[in-house]
């Protein structure tokens, strides 16, 4: 594979990473928080309703823990095609 190719595989990985990352976000924080809100309060946690808990707490956990995932897998990303800083 030529540096061409190899950059264009890696931006390419890059890429899908970063946009599961944001269908998750955007499924916890709008569908979650938002548009299914109704359908989750049916149920709860912590004393909660869990749509009320998705739109305050919910959506803010998942996506610290999304960055957390997004450097963990860049890392392993950035290894992989020998492009890491160590």
């Amino acid at each position: 594979m030529n540096e061409q190719q190899r950059r264009s595989a890696y931006w390419k990985a890059n890429l899908r990473l970063v946009a599961w990352c944001l269908g998750i976000w955007f499924v916890v924080s709008y569908l979650f928080g938002i548009i299914l809100v109704e359908q989750l309060n049916v149920f709860s946690l912590g004393g909660y309703k869990l749509g009320f808990w998705f739109a305050q707490q919910g959506s803010i956990f998942v996506f610290v823990v999304l960055i957390f995932f997004y450097a963990y897998r860049m890392n392993k990303l950035d290894r992989q095609f020998e492009v890491n800083e160590d």
